[in-house]
């Protein structure tokens, strides 16, 4: 391994923690989520990896063939940033649909008072809801999607600085240092998503929002939404 390869490693890792630390659409929408959702840390870890393999696998292989093959670095660069662009259209698309459903669901599950007589004991009344109540009978149903909803977006959205700051200067030294470089960058970045993910998840536990809970579908929703836009008209 020759100095140039383990500068581009140590670049790889630097870039890789930055790039998803100042990103908040790698991490905010498994956070959101998983409390909207109630997911566990193990599934919320499962979640997050797997969408953070798919996005960064998109633009290691995009990389890779374009090495192999010899594509213009700018015709990869055009590629890229019209993935991105799609990613986040989806991500806005799948936000607001979410707190569109978010909002329903809330405005439905509002609780109410329903009172009872038993005869010479007299009467009383108590809250509820309906939706909580029966929860348990559609919930295996209503999550099993959106972990693969969140998969296909994170899949479409591109990891802009790996080919070109550090793939295609990489191939110029030997095959064997882009896959190296790659990897790098890859295992940061997924890491930098987890660890953010999991100590937000177990902070957010603690948060509690008493008549507002039910209005964490529609709050998920919003955040999710407004990464897409950041994303799209920040350029975050």
């Amino acid at each position: 391994m020759n100095s140039e390869i383990m500068l581009l490693c140590g670049t790889a890792a630097s870039i890789g923690f930055i790039h998803t630390a100042l990103g908040p659409d790698h991490y905010l929408p498994f956070i959101v989520m998983g409390r909207a959702r109630q997911w566990s840390m193990a599934k919320s870890a499962w979640v997050t990896f797997l969408c953070g393999l798919g996005h960064v696998l998109s633009s290691v292989v995009l990389g890779i063939i374009g090495v192999f093959v010899g594509v213009q670095l700018m015709k990869l660069e055009a590629f890229e940033a019209f993935r991105g662009s799609i990613a986040a259209w989806l991500l806005i698309g799948f936000g607001f649909a979410y707190f569109v459903w978010g909002i329903h669901r809330a405005i439905r599950n509002r609780p109410h008072r329903h009172v009872h007589s038993h005869g010479d004991s007299g009467e009383h009344e108590h809250e509820h809801n309906h939706i909580d109540e029966h929860s348990h009978v559609h919930h295996t149903k209503n999550t099993n999607i959106t972990p693969w909803i969140l998969f296909t977006i994170f899949v479409f959205g591109p990891c802009e600085p790996l080919i070109p700051l550090l793939m295609y200067p990489a191939a110029e030294s030997s095959i064997f240092g882009v896959f190296l470089v790659a990897g790098v960058f890859s295992a940061v970045t997924i890491g930098t998503m987890l660890t953010i993910v999991l100590f937000s998840t177990w902070g957010v536990s603690f948060a509690k929002f008493g008549r507002l809970e039910r209005y964490t579908h529609a709050a998920a929703g919003a955040a999710i939404c407004l990464s897409g836009l950041a994303i799209q008209f920040l350029g975050l």
